[in-house]
């Protein structure tokens, strides 16, 4: 029997509760509060990614007391492959693994369908995968994503699915999106029909596909609503689609999603992705760019986006950035931060990383007050322009 497994009779369904406290006066941007066994997520909300058990170069009481996230990201599939599942386990799941006592969401491997396309082979059953760490071959289905996350532990847990790639002629596209509906299914059953291990509800989000064909994602949109669950995704996006594209996508998509259940746009995006997408009546987002493009010594800032590593900053002993709320942007100055880089120090890649998730967290955070203010869309068009200019 699965151990994983308990009498169906028994099943609840009150995992996550979402309160909307406010919809912006001139734009779908939603002001929200979701609760959860670990704590509670003020929305929007961005999730720094985390997808082995850490965020690059942050320590985890710097996500906490600096960066101030409220909830971050795991990889099913890269936790499976390592520690993996029982180390995972005899630690008593990902929370207590990584000293992290906030929500944790964890994407079900589905996304490396997409990002492994030349190891891997999808059937009806599932996907084989092969490692990228030492070539071995692992098989992955719905019901298997379903209990892997369960022994994660993690509180919101991701429908397994296929991102298709773009660009992707229509058939493909909509093969695509009925094998995701047809494993979401399975999903549904077997979460529902199984019970977490270390003594607190979790919660599972499907998702939607369709590429960027509008009436897949109309009817993919209806399907997922149709499900019922208690927060909704979106899939198959920021993937190298315009942004314009994107942004049909997602307005189409939470025009149809319920109004009550949040909505994630998974992979997204840039500081200005995340505005726009706010006003379109997204609740959470998530992204390796703010930490990845920092390692490059890439800064987001309130007056726009800079190269640390020029050398026009030599000698400017300013803050990184005046406006920032993070204690790096007051404590070290862009000339020292690019000594840093310049030397190969990892200090460098650790300034610039936290720089960006305070950011990040903090764009976030002045959209929520913007939206409670009910002058969002005032606000996020004036604030697009600077932040997406390069200094």
């Amino acid at each position: 029997m699965n151990p994983l497994s308990r009498n169906p009779l028994a099943i609840t369904f009150a995992r996550l509760k979402f309160e909307l406290q406010h919809t912006d006066n001139a734009s779908a941007a939603r002001a929200g509060r979701i609760t959860t066994d670990h704590g509670e997520i003020q929305t929007p909300i961005f999730m720094p990614v985390g997808t082995v058990a850490s965020v690059k170069t942050v320590h985890q009481h710097e996500l906490e007391e600096d960066i101030k996230a409220q909830i971050i990201l795991g990889n099913t599939y890269h936790l499976f492959l390592r520690p993996g599942m029982d180390v995972l386990q005899k630690a008593g799941g990902l929370h207590k693994f990584m000293s992290w006592k906030h929500p944790l969401l964890t994407d079900s491997g589905g996304y490396q369908v997409y990002s492994l396309a030349k190891s891997r082979k999808i059937t009806e059953e599932g996907v084989t995968f092969q490692s990228h760490i030492d070539g071995s071959r692992h098989f992955f289905t719905p019901e298997s994503a379903m209990d892997v996350q369960r022994q994660i532990g993690a509180d919101i847990i991701m429908a397994f699915d296929e991102c298709p790639p773009y660009p992707c002629d229509e058939r493909y596209a909509e093969n695509s999106m009925h094998l995701t509906h047809r494993w979401l299914k399975r999903c549904c059953d077997h979460f529902d029909q199984t019970e977490g291990l270390y003594g607190y509800s979790q919660t599972l989000f499907p998702i939607v596909q369709g590429s960027t064909y509008h009436h897949l994602r109309k009817q993919s949109a209806e399907f997922i609503a149709s499900m019922d669950r208690e927060g909704n995704a979106i899939g198959g996006l920021s993937v190298g689609e315009p942004h314009e594209m994107m942004y049909e996508s997602t307005d189409l998509v939470c025009g149809i999603l319920p109004k009550d259940k949040p909505r994630y746009l998974m992979g997204v995006g840039t500081p200005e992705n995340i505005l726009e997408c706010i006003a379109l009546g997204v609740d959470m987002f998530d992204c390796v760019m703010p930490t990845r493009n920092a390692r490059h010594g890439m800064l987001y800032t309130w007056n726009g986006i800079m190269n640390i590593k020029n050398k026009k900053w030599h000698d400017d002993f300013s803050p990184l950035d005046e406006s920032g709320t993070s204690y790096v942007d007051s404590t070290y100055s862009k000339a020292y931060v690019r000594h840093l880089f310049a030397s190969g120090e990892m200090l460098g890649m650790q300034i610039a990383s936290i720089h960006n998730l305070a950011f990040y967290l903090d764009l976030v955070t002045q959209a929520r007050q913007h939206i409670l203010a009910g002058d969002f869309y005032e606000w996020k068009n004036k604030v697009v322009p600077n932040i997406k200019h390069r200094l």
